[in-house]
């Protein structure tokens, strides 16, 4: 983390991700992040969503509405919802799997990417089931794959000063392994450049490294900068492009047994989500539909698959539409080969610092 100069660092990482990743593709998805409600029982320093259950501006989401938003996503491709909330107080559980039951009714090829490890340990303990009870009943319902939100930085001293009445690091670690032991998948993230020092950057990937070891159910990770705007922690200096690289490619070389790394443009922008593909991303993620988390803290960028794709191209790789577990799902309308050009080179991208 202290050295190593930014293009050393990025060419490293860039080489391990073509090592894994020798394809010419490159790699994006089409789905809609739902938020059912943005009622939240925890406290985070670092979040402008939430609000508690008497706040004018709470909401739960109807079902209609939450199926409306499906059908938007898959006229337009997509083949996920990522959908996530607060940790709401009074919902009955029975409200989850009513809800889960009546997508997959109605868009039974949808998967369901949903419920932040947080959600399911707040279920656990608040309808005073095991882990295993709660997931295999999501499951049973229609859960596809979890998301790995709610990360932020799995060290309890972080945890502890910038949240209350959230999950703590064993825990959240522990969804994924009893998921992953149902055999399920789900991805891991990291928010960073807040109150934590380089060695709790560290320690973060190396819990999330051994979780892999364990049970290797994760199916990537994504990193991001702390968006500190409209947030109890203002005051914090939003970390820069180039710490956002620096971070995205040494967790490329750190984590090298979790397959994929996802580029953040959401938070970044198009360009260096797009310069992300070089420091060690093979995935541009999500053409996002829809995002409320991130856009309440003042950061918004939006892309059009037009301008993915194009990004990816630009880079000099071939875009491919994939599902959550990195399966390819769209038709490869452009040749690997040829007689004329021969095999496939993706070209260099200069990156001034």
């Amino acid at each position: 983390m202290r050295q190593g100069g930014l293009h050393e660092v990025g060419k490293a990482a860039n080489a391990v991700c073509k090592r894994m990743h020798p394809e010419p593709f490159r790699t994006y998805n089409i789905d809609r992040n739902i938020n059912y409600s943005n009622v939240c029982a925890a406290v985070c320093d670092f979040c402008a969503f939430y609000r508690k259950v008497n706040d004018t501006e709470a909401y739960v989401l109807e079902k209609d509405v939450i199926l409306q938003k499906i059908k938007e996503t898959v006229e337009l491709g997509g083949d996920q919802i990522l959908m996530q909330g607060g940790l709401h107080p009074d919902l009955p559980w029975s409200w989850y799997l009513n809800l889960l039951r009546t997508i997959k009714t109605h868009y039974p090829s949808v998967n369901i990417h949903a419920f932040s490890p947080p959600e399911i340990h707040f279920f656990s303990k608040l309808y005073r089931m095991p882990l295993e009870q709660v997931l295999g009943e999501l499951k049973d319902a229609g859960l596809g794959s979890l998301p790995g939100g709610g990360g932020e930085i799995l060290v309890d001293r972080v945890r502890k000063a910038i949240t209350r009445g959230k999950v703590l690091t064993d825990d959240w670690l522990n969804v994924h392994r009893v998921w992953h032991k149902m055999g399920g998948k789900s991805s891991a993230t990291m928010m960073f450049g807040h109150i934590e020092t380089l060695e709790e950057r560290v320690e973060h990937m190396d819990r999330i490294r051994q979780l892999q070891d364990e049970t290797g159910g994760l199916t990537a990770f994504i990193s991001w900068t702390f968006q500190p705007d409209h947030t109890e922690m203002s005051d914090v200096p939003a970390a820069g492009a180039f710490e956002y690289l620096r971070v995205q490619a040494i967790s490329r070389l750190y984590l090298d047994n979790v397959p994929n790394i996802q580029s953040s443009w959401v938070t970044q922008g198009g360009k260096i989500g797009q310069v992300a593909l070089y420091f060690g991303a093979n995935d541009m993620g999500s053409l996002m539909i829809e995002e409320n988390v991130v856009s309440q803290a003042g950061t918004v960028h939006h892309l059009t698959l037009k301008e993915i794709q194009a990004a990816i191209r630009e880079a000099g790789y071939i875009p491919r539409q994939r599902n959550v577990f990195y399966q390819y799902i769209d038709r490869l309308a452009v040749p690997i080969e040829s007689a004329e050009s021969g095999p496939y080179q993706p070209r260099s991208l200069t990156v001034l610092s």
